[in-house]
C-alpha cells in the first residue's frame, strides 16, 4: 500500500470510529447522544426550569377553557373525536375518606426524569435544557413506547391526517405529541401558556406558569409558602407540574 492510500485508509477508519462511538452512544443510553445534540440547538436558558402551579380549589368542575385555549394555540381538533389527539384533558378525582371532589387538569408533567425520554429507540422525546419535554416529530416513528411509559397518560398519537398545521406547531399523522409547555410561546419572550392566560381571562386564576427556578418568581414563591404535591411522588421523577388541594 503507498502513503496516500495508507493515509487514505486511516482517515477512513477515524471516520467509522466517530460514527460507531456514535452509534454506541445511543444503543447504551437510547436517547441520550441525540438528546444532547438536540437540546444544544434549541438555544434553551438551563438556569431556568418551566413549570405550571394549578391551584385545584380555584378549578371549576365542568370548566373546559384551558383544554379548548390549548386546541386553539395548538391547531388541534376543535370537537375532537375518540382517537384525536388531546394535550389536556380534565379528570375528576374523589377522595374515598371524605368523599371531597376535585377538577384537575392533566398534561405532560415535564418530568426532570421523563421515562418517555428513556424509552425512545431513536431520541425523538428528548427534555430541553429548560426543563421542557418536547417530541421531534421528524424522528418520531409513532412506535408508542413513550405512551406506554409514561405514567400520566399525557400522549397522544397522531391517528388522523392534519391539514393546515399552525407555523409554530408542527403536527403530523404516525407521530405522538403531547403539551409543550407553549414552547412557541417562551422561544418569542413570552411569559404565559395559553391554558394560563385563558384560566386568568375566566376569573378562575387556577393556572400560574413560571420559571421555577427562579426565587422572585410567583410560581416559585408559591411552591415555597404553601402546600403543594406533584403526580405519583413515588416515582420519583420530579414532574415541573405542580398541584395545590391535593
Amino acid at each position: 500500500m503507498n502513503a496516500g492510500a495508507a493515509k487514505t485508509s486511516v482517515a477512513r477508519r477515524a471516520v467509522l470510529g466517530v460514527a460507531a462511538a456514535g452509534m454506541a452512544g445511543v444503543l447504551l443510553a437510547p436517547g441520550v447522544h441525540l438528546i444532547e445534540v438536540r437540546a444544544a440547538g434549541t438555544g434553551a436558558d438551563p438556569k431556568k426550569r418551566w413549570g405550571l402551579l394549578i391551584d385545584t380549589t380555584r378549578c371549576a368542575s365542568g370548566c373546559t377553557d384551558c383544554v379548548e385555549a390549548c386546541q386553539r394555540e395548538n391547531g388541534l381538533p376543535a370537537t375532537p373525536t375518540p382517537t384525536s389527539a388531546q394535550w389536556i384533558r380534565k379528570v375528576e378525582i374523589k377522595e374515598i375518606k371524605t368523599g371531597r371532589t376535585a377538577s384537575v387538569p392533566v398534561m405532560c408533567q415535564h418530568c426532570a426524569d421523563p421515562p418517555c425520554v428513556d424509552v425512545c429507540p431513536t431520541g425523538a422525546s428528548f427534555k430541553r435544557a429548560d426543563g421542557i419535554v418536547l417530541v421531534d416529530r421528524h424522528s418520531c416513528i409513532g412506535c408508542r413506547y413513550c405512551m406506554m411509559a409514561c405514567p400520566y397518560k399525557a400522549r397522544s398519537f397522531v391517528h388522523e391526517p392534519v391539514s393546515d398545521p399552525l407555523p409554530d406547531v408542527p403536527r403530523g399523522k404516525g407521530c405522538v405529541e403531547g403539551c409543550t409547555l407553549c414552547v412557541h410561546r417562551i422561544d418569542r419572550g413570552e411569559t404565559v401558556t395559553a391554558c394560563a392566560e385563558a384560566c386568568a381571562a375566566a376569573g378562575h386564576h387556577a393556572i400560574v406558569f413560571g420559571d421555577l427556578n427562579d426565587p422572585a418568581s410567583d410560581i416559585a414563591r408559591r411552591v415555597r409558602e404553601i402546600r403543594t404535591t406533584q403526580l405519583r411522588p413515588d416515582l420519583r421523577l420530579d414532574p415541573g407540574v405542580r398541584y395545590q388541594g391535593l
